[in-house]
């Protein structure tokens, strides 16, 4: 995969980060010690904690993303060598492949791949969107809560999993920069933003979610196509109630695979 300078190593003898104008907490870096991939918080982030991590966009070309879950990091089987690079896939046909794989089997009907959604018009700030939900979901009471703050080299945030290797979606596809190549194209019509992890969760905010039905309905295919146990094991029975259900004006998107 191409990849960005990597600052991470930095932090190893610089862990706070105030060579790259940062003030990290107390963390640990993953990978190899001249090449690491991750750099991770031993604490909940808590709300401020992306607002906090934003800067290093700027001074060192790393994303935040949050990491959630019980499990420790070492159960992740992070495999970033076994990942190809998200710009060597094409989104639609990755998307097409699959429906056509899983579409027959498990919609009733279903025809050929019926092509992406529109792009939506974009009125927020992507970015601010990412923050808002980082924020929302890591309040007190919410299910990320005790999300971890961490920060990655990548060029943008839909490349994030595929650069620390993240193997959730195992039992669908066993290189995650297929998908990621979706998470670009869903960066450039709905301003789409990687903003947690858990091992085998993603979490997505969406500054232009689709607001009609019919647009709705075509993000729900590709949804399907991207994760299918997202539309059935969430208890929705048919793509037209998971559109009305859970996209609709809809800021973030959630994904799991079983």
């Amino acid at each position: 995969m191409a990849m960005i300078p990597n600052r991470l190593p930095r932090l190893a003898s610089d862990p706070t980060g105030r060579s790259l104008g940062l003030d990290l907490p107390p963390g640990a870096l993953t990978g190899p010690a001249d090449a690491p991939y991750l750099w991770s918080g031993d604490g909940p982030a808590g709300p401020a904690a992306w607002g906090a991590l934003r800067p290093a966009v700027r001074t060192a070309g790393l994303l935040p993303v949050l990491l959630g879950g019980r499990w420790a990091l070492d159960r992740w089987e992070l495999m970033p060598e076994r990942m190809s690079d998200p710009a060597d896939h094409d989104a639609e046909e990755v998307l097409a492949g699959f429906w056509d794989a899983n579409a027959a089997d498990e919609i009733p009907g279903s025809a050929g791949w019926p092509g992406s959604a529109p792009a939506q018009r974009c009125e927020a700030d992507p970015d601010e969107a990412a923050a808002a939900v980082a924020e929302l979901l890591t309040e007190p009471g919410f299910w990320l809560e005790d999300a971890r703050p961490a920060l990655v080299p990548a060029r943008r945030s839909a490349d994030v999993p595929a650069v620390i290797g993240w193997t959730g979606p195992l039992n669908h596809e066993n290189d995650v920069a297929r998908l990621c190549a979706v998470l670009r194209s869903w960066e450039d019509r709905f301003g789409a933003r990687v903003v947690a992890l858990t091992f085998d969760q993603l979490v997505v905010s969406v500054a232009a979610p689709p607001v009609t039905r019919e647009d709705a309905e075509a993000v729900a295919a590709e949804h399907f196509a991207f994760c299918p146990d997202t539309i059935w094991q969430g208890g929705h029975t048919n793509l037209r109630d998971y559109a009305r259900e859970a996209l609709l004006d809809s800021p973030v998107w959630t994904f799991w695979w079983d």
